[in-house]
């Protein structure tokens, strides 16, 4: 009964893992490609639930809603990298002031608009149903956001090691001058990554809201341990902020259920520890040969 018992808390954790994953990954390369402190990135995870839960109410259906509020968010990452944070690009208190007010303007919008009660956006129904897995019994819905966000990190691996794309990418991370010098035009693949980063938080809000629900604050919360991964797995590196979510995500969750007074502070241990092991995070640049 305890084997099967911590087996659901882990595929629990694995589920909230990935959702992290999906945010903590744009806002990564963000970070490592832009060199952008962007404090406003879990603002795209509240704008992508809230859109979604408004589409679904409108009878839209749950996958059409769920494709609508990606393409939204990402649109408003191309309005506020193009409009605000390329005016202050090099000038770190800048976008950190920038980008914590927008945070909150991000917020009262959707208070002004949807209200303060706490929402839920309900699991689509072809995967309202619990899956068989031998042992135990768990929801489908999280096995599917399990999936999607391995699935994910598939494909973000492909793009980063086998595409031109990714060679850019990884070349940008590096040396960002070097990349300018050869003649690709880096404000096209500044404003292209962080809409990849919005819409990628935009689908964690998205496949987060049947799960951990709709409320305002959540975007901090989410933030906080986006930033926690990012620091644990390295910036500009997608594989750090794979292995990251994990850990983060499987421990928080845990620590929920055995330690919910120091979860927390297990969560920040961890990269503590990993900060005094390896500075530059599990894979960052520089981390390894």
């Amino acid at each position: 009964m305890a084997g099967t018992t911590l087996l659901m808390h882990i595929l629990n954790g694995l589920a909230y893992g990935m959702l992290l994953f999906m945010i903590a990954a744009g806002l990564s390369i963000i970070f490592g490609l832009m060199h952008i402190v962007n404090l406003a990135h879990g603002a795209f995870y509240l704008a992508g639930v809230y859109i979604a839960y408004t589409f679904v109410k409108q009878n839209m259906g749950f996958w059409p809603s769920l494709l609508i509020s990606i393409i939204i968010v990402a649109i408003l990452g191309i309005l506020m990298e193009k409009f605000l944070l390329e005016r202050v690009y090099g000038k770190e208190l800048e976008q950190v002031l920038l980008t914590f007010g927008l945070a909150f303007i991000f917020a009262d919008l959707v208070k002004w608009i949807w209200g303060t009660s706490p929402l839920t956006l309900p699991v689509p129904a072809a995967l309202d149903a619990s899956m068989n897995l031998g042992v135990i019994t768990f929801p489908a819905y999280r096995i599917f956001v399990i999936f999607v966000g391995c699935l994910l990190a598939v494909l973000l691996w492909f793009m980063e090691n086998k595409t031109r794309i990714g060679a850019i990418i990884r070349a940008g991370v590096d040396d960002r001058e070097m990349l300018s010098a050869l003649g690709i035009h880096i404000k096209v693949v500044f404003t292209s990554i962080f809409a990849v980063g919005a819409a990628l938080a935009g689908l964690s809000g998205v496949l987060g809201g049947p799960i951990m629900g709709m409320y305002v604050g959540i975007d901090s919360e989410i933030l906080i341990s986006s930033l926690v991964i990012v620091v644990v797995g390295g910036l500009g590196t997608w594989k750090g902020a794979f292995i990251g979510a994990i850990l983060i995500g499987v421990v928080d969750t845990l620590g929920r259920v055995w330690f919910p007074s120091f979860t927390m502070a297990m969560v920040f241990a961890i990269m503590i520890i990993v900060l005094l092991l390896k500075p530059n995070g599990l894979f960052g640049r520089g981390a390894h040969a």
